[in-house]
């Protein structure tokens, strides 16, 4: 388990992977995003995308399952996010395209009103199979400090 003392500034994660289909992409727009041209290849020929695109908000959704599985693999004890303060859809993502996730710790703070929390903001690009940055964003996650060691502990 990591916790805010075993993560310092500047670390790196590279981690992730994640390939969008076609139907993930029409599904998710039907319920959250119905905008034309997320659900058809006729409305999308008429936009920049030039294709059916997944939703921003999807991008952001696949990107946190990412970062969920890795959670996973190499748990911390995070107490969830504080927010985002920066979020940029870089370029569109397609079905077809094969997503990973690099991270890094731009900063941490201890809390000073809630002793034993602390916070990170990282930032995090998602990349596209070519390598392309296709969002990008600076999150702010809550994490436990190190419990005190039992000093009673052998005795």
């Amino acid at each position: 388990m990591l916790y805010f003392e075993d993560i310092e500034v500047g670390e790196a994660d590279a981690f992730g992977r994640y390939e969008v289909t076609r139907e993930e992409v029409i599904e998710f727009a039907r319920r959250y995003d119905p905008q034309p041209f997320h659900l058809s290849d006729e409305a999308a020929a008429q936009t920049h995308f030039g294709r059916i695109a997944a939703s921003g908000w999807h991008s952001c959704s696949m990107t946190m399952a990412m970062i969920v599985a890795r959670g996973k693999e190499r748990p911390q004890a995070a107490l969830g996010a504080a927010g985002i303060d920066e979020l940029r859809w870089l370029k569109p993502v397609y079905p077809g395209d094969v997503l990973r996730v690099d991270t890094q710790v731009l900063d941490k703070r201890a809390s000073v009103r809630r002793p034993g929390i602390g916070s990170l903001r990282t930032q995090v690009t998602t990349y596209n199979q070519k390598g392309e940055p296709v969002l990008r964003m600076i999150a702010a996650t809550l994490i436990r400090c190190r419990p005190a060691a039992d000093h009673t502990e052998g005795q």
